[in-house]
């Protein structure tokens, strides 16, 4: 029952990330979003700001991490899931390793430079010092069309 209580949990989270990615795609970014989640609240959230703010690592997910670290008053994150509507990159995992979030949930696989599962299995290296439980896939249709979308209208 527990797990079942999780997946719901997940989607509401996930649709508030689905939420930010469209923020992202009113403003020409590409349309991730993500928030960081403790303890049933959202503490940390972002979308996508590369182009606007002329910066490479304004990812959804540094941006949200950023953004917890900030509220919480510290660089550390134990305890937090972050949501993210697309698999993220290698420079996104490295931050929430450092970062030392518990728990990752993302939506759409990102066969180009997922560094999850799709293209690099980061998480899963033996040597880490920390672990983080992941799970993909979840809402991963709906996070898709909004990406699918928006480079459709680009090409």
């Amino acid at each position: 029952m527990s797990s079942v209580l999780s997946q719901n949990s997940d989607t509401i989270w996930l649709h508030k990330a689905i939420e930010l990615a469209k923020r992202a795609e009113e403003a020409g970014e590409v349309p991730v979003g993500a928030v960081v989640v403790l303890e049933n609240e959202i503490i940390g959230s972002g979308w996508n700001q590369p182009i606007s703010r002329c910066d490479p690592t304004a990812h959804a997910e540094i941006i949200a991490l950023r953004d917890a670290a900030q509220n919480m008053g510290n660089y550390r994150l134990p305890n937090t899931t972050l949501y993210v509507t697309l698999e993220p990159c290698a420079m996104c995992v490295g931050a929430m390793l450092h970062a030392r979030i518990s728990r990752l949930v993302f939506g759409a696989y990102d066969p180009k430079t997922g560094a999850v599962t799709s293209v690099f299995s980061f998480l899963d290296a033996d040597h880490l010092n920390h672990r983080i439980i992941y799970q993909g896939g979840i809402l991963a249709a709906e996070s898709g069309v909004l990406l699918a979308n928006f480079f459709k209208k680009k090409r």
